[in-house]
């Protein structure tokens, strides 16, 4: 809902702060007074072409600002994509603001919430908030969406509209995946000889993480493996039980330390006075010697054994030798070629490169059953497109029949018109098109409304739609721009009374000349002109009910307001209130 609309400096509009309810609100002047003005104002916060031209003499800028509440929710997403932030007032109605300035110099910026957007951003957001028809601006009807939408709302398909997005999506998907696939095959079928060519030469060294370390560490030892062995059976040797090793030193050693009576040594040591027990420290400690070598011939023979086993277990092999260095050369070459950090990337581009070419070679098997599926797909969307198409011709024409029935009413007793649907291609929205064709003269041969030259017949045609809408979309702001123009008497308070129905679903604002149109209003405002000394200015006032009567009495019976347009009316405003 359209809650608060300012004006700065917009031709004849010095400022303007006009605050808006829910329901019916009229606005009335006489021709020139300014009421296109603010029309054209409120267009430019919609997106409208800027032009210089508006602002007012001496203004360095125009501005143009209006707050809107209840805002659709569907927009959140969108205004988390640009970056917008979603306002909420104090009792959590969400409000935005748009504000679109034009300087002197041709430059536009707008604002939506305190945000800088572009017009583009701004078109996606407007047609949410506000809807102006007149006239000579029905082009919306003219989108074929629009006419879609409109259609899918009298049929109230809705869960069928979702299975048939979700069947659609999913069939979407399962193409894609399939020319993905294909893409990928013929990129590899093109390198599938480069590949094989690779994949031979990694299975003839078959590399494995860490093996190339390894190989090194055998080989260091296998080059010097006669030195070491020499060492190692010397080193045996001395270890060994022979006559000169140390474990036979160690044994002959501990013979004769059993032959000492260590005891004896240790009670010949003298105290320190006549009555002081003789040191046993020294008793104790010799007494130990004989076990303290015993334990080292343990420890010498198993050092003896680890280290004549090393010796064992080192292969001299020339045949061995030649062969680690044969494969750790290999590594070195294949890590070159291939053009890798380390041996260990070797092994993840053998596995690599044997995945693409069993893909190539498989693929074949893949595909199939993938478009498989996308047959099976196919079938149930077509399936479900038939019974979209089903409720869509259904609602047609009840629409045709309804908006007919609405429209002749209003002075338009010939109209002929027909939702038409036709089949197409399969999109997201189903297999249709929508036409609308209209005829207002007796035996007319129904047009595309595109095609129809625009003027009042039309845009009675369109309030007839919009009032049949009213109770099955959730239509922004309407604003009717003098499209009762032409009609009188009978036909222009059937006209009020539909806006006036229309307007309890949703805020209604008319732009009209007729008191018949005017006295349905739930507010009513009065755009006029005023000179000053130096220019003429455009004001607007909402009006009391006493300025009401004066204001319906002037349209009634022109400049000269008598007693008698006076007293009709008060009786045309009673009958509406």
């Amino acid at each position: 809902m359209l809650k608060n609309l300012i004006i700065r400096n917009y031709a004849l509009i010095e400022h303007l702060d006009l605050e808006f309810g829910p329901g019916l609100t009229i606005i009335t002047g006489e021709t020139g007074a300014g009421k296109s003005i603010m029309l054209g104002a409120l267009s430019l916060v919609m997106g409208g072409r800027a032009d210089t031209k508006v602002i007012s003499d001496g203004g360095s800028k125009s501005v143009v600002e209006a707050l809107f509440t209840d805002v659709d929710e569907e927009l959140i997403p969108f205004f988390e994509e640009k970056g917008i932030d979603w306002v909420a007032g104090a009792d959590g109605v969400s409000e935005m603001t748009i504000r679109r300035e034009l300087t002197a110099s041709g430059r536009s910026k707008v604002f939506v919430n305190d945000t800088s957007v572009t017009l583009q951003t701004l078109a996606v957001i407007v047609p949410r908030l506000i809807d102006i028809h007149s006239q000579h601006a029905n082009a919306k009807i003219n989108d074929p969406s629009e006419r879609l939408r409109i259609i899918d709302a009298m049929a109230g398909n809705d869960e069928l509209r979702a299975e048939y997005l979700s069947l659609f999506n999913d069939y979407v998907e399962v193409r894609r995946r399939i020319k993905t696939r294909k893409e990928l095959l013929a990129r590899s079928a093109e390198n599938i000889e480069f590949l094989q060519f690779q994949l031979e030469q990694l299975d003839k060294l078959n590399p494995k993480a860490g093996e190339l370390k390894e190989i090194e560490r055998r080989f260091e030892v296998l080059s010097d493996a006669d030195e070491i062995k020499g060492r190692l059976s010397m080193l045996a040797s001395m270890l060994g039980d022979s006559d000169r090793g140390v474990q036979s030193m160690l044994a002959e050693a501990s013979g004769l330390a059993d032959k000492i009576d260590f005891n004896l040594l240790g009670s010949e040591t003298e105290g320190d006075g006549e009555n002081e027990p003789a040191d046993s420290s020294f008793s104790d400690a010799a007494s130990g010697i004989t076990a303290r070598l015993r334990a080292l011939i343990v420890e010498a023979k198993d050092i003896y054994e680890t280290v004549d086993d090393y010796n064992s277990r080192i292969d001299t092999d020339p045949a061995a030798l030649a062969r680690l260095s044969d494969r750790m050369n290999l590594y070195y070459e294949t890590v070159k070629r291939f053009r890798v950090k380390d041996a260990d990337e070797l092994a993840a581009l053998h596995a690599d490169i044997r995945r693409q070419v069993s893909e190539v070679s498989l693929g074949d098997d893949e595909i199939p059953e993938m478009e498989r599926e996308a047959r099976r797909l196919a079938h149930e969307l077509k399936q479900k497109a038939d019974q979209l198409t089903a409720t869509r011709v259904k609602s047609a024409e009840n629409f045709s029949r309804k908006l007919c029935d609405t429209a002749r009413p209003l002075g338009l007793a010939n109209i002929n018109f027909e939702a038409r649907v036709s089949t197409r291609k399969l999109t997201a929205t189903g297999q249709d098109e929508v036409d609308f064709l209209c005829s207002f003269n007796k035996n007319g041969q129904p047009k595309p409304i595109g095609d129809i030259a625009s003027g009042g017949e039309i845009a009675r045609m369109m309030l007839s739609l919009k009032s049949i809408l009213a109770g099955h979309i959730n239509l922004p702001t309407i604003i009717f721009d003098e499209v009762d123009t032409g009609v009188s008497g009978e036909i222009a308070d059937k006209m009020g009374s539909m806006m006036h129905d229309v307007a309890q679903n949703m805020q209604v604002i008319v732009i009209t000349h007729l008191p018949q149109v005017a006295a349905k209003g739930d507010m009513h405002f009065k755009v006029y002109k005023q000179d000053g000394d130096t220019r003429t200015v455009t004001h607007v006032r909402q009006l009391t009910v006493d300025d009401r009567i004066r204001e319906l009495a002037a349209m009634i019976s022109g400049s000269e307001v008598s007693e008698a347009a006076l007293s009709a009316a008060r009786a045309l405003l009673s009958a509406n209130v």
